[in-house]
């Protein structure tokens, strides 16, 4: 990451000739200085993708003149975009279960400060990791999730997303369906880790469901929520091979492995603003 401040602008439009050279003329005009620039254009969907990195103080006004300025620009592109300042912050609430490797992963990214980021709060359907989680200072909400109390346990999850000014929630093996409202409610915001490689083996028990397949590659898929059940938009995957000796119990192991590093880089990949959605399939500018 650069260390002088930048604005990160990320969007899509549909795609024509000229795109580059108003946006980047805008910044010129402005005497912006750019310092990374990404540029992708989907001939199938006729769509044109770009993320720019601007540094903050070559510009003779702030992120909200910024904004003021260029609107009139992206309504005559018709394009969806967005700008966020490198100094700010983004606020990540982790859910998680019962399954600890991810959360610890996160945790000690977020203590390295290898994820710059601020994590107001962890949310759990179990109190196992209550005691870890506040250990570093983390406030700890446990939401217990029955068949019976679902809609009224998800209301209290977006209740502390929202009282937490939560930017993204990241589902760290958090071993719930979310509801169909707290899905719409976040689009684009709620990341999960699935292990396997998606679309295969979706559901339960993926690693034994490989192991009957006698597959020799297995891997993990970030990507984001919807309320299809792990059909969202894919930000991530890697796979690692295996071999006929390897039980299930060593798929499990070796598929932890894959998901903490996965479910690390898809993050940053959001977090940065470089992946950009389109329907069910995402570009993203690594």
């Amino acid at each position: 990451m650069h260390r002088d401040r930048f604005y990160t602008l990320a969007a899509s439009c549909p795609d024509r000739t000229g795109i580059i050279a108003r946006v980047t003329g805008f910044i010129a005009e402005h005497k912006g200085w750019v310092l990374e620039s990404s540029f992708h254009a989907d001939d199938e969907a006729g769509r044109y993708f770009m993320r720019i990195e601007v540094k903050a103080d070559s510009l003779p006004f702030d992120l909200a003149g910024f904004c003021g300025r260029f609107a009139p620009i992206a309504a005559e592109l018709k394009m969806d975009w967005k700008i966020s300042d490198s100094a700010v912050k983004k606020r990540v609430v982790i859910m998680v279960s019962k399954q600890e490797h991810c959360l610890y992963d996160l945790l000690a990214r977020w203590q390295s400060k290898e994820l710059d980021i601020e994590i107001p709060c962890v949310i759990s359907n179990h109190d196992t990791f209550k005691g870890f989680v506040e250990w570093h200072g983390i406030p700890f909400h446990h939401v217990p999730v029955t068949p019976e109390n679902k809609p009224a346990s998800y209301a209290e999850v977006q209740r502390l997303f929202e009282e937490a000014r939560g930017d993204t929630m990241v589902l760290a093996r958090y071993m719930q369906i979310l509801s169909p409202e707290l899905c719409a409610a976040h689009p684009g915001k709620i990341l999960n880790i699935h292990h396997s490689f998606l679309p295969s083996f979706v559901g339960a028990r993926p690693y034994h469901q490989a192991f009957q397949r006698g597959v020799k590659l297995i891997g993990a898929t970030c990507h984001y929520v919807t309320a299809e059940l792990d059909q969202g938009p894919i930000i991530e995957q890697d796979v690692i091979r295996i071999d006929h000796s390897d039980s299930p119990d060593d798929m499990v192991r070796y598929g932890k492995d894959i998901e903490k590093t996965v479910l690390a880089r898809g993050l940053r990949y959001h977090l940065e603003d470089r992946v950009l959605v389109h329907g069910n399939k995402t570009v993203v500018f690594r």
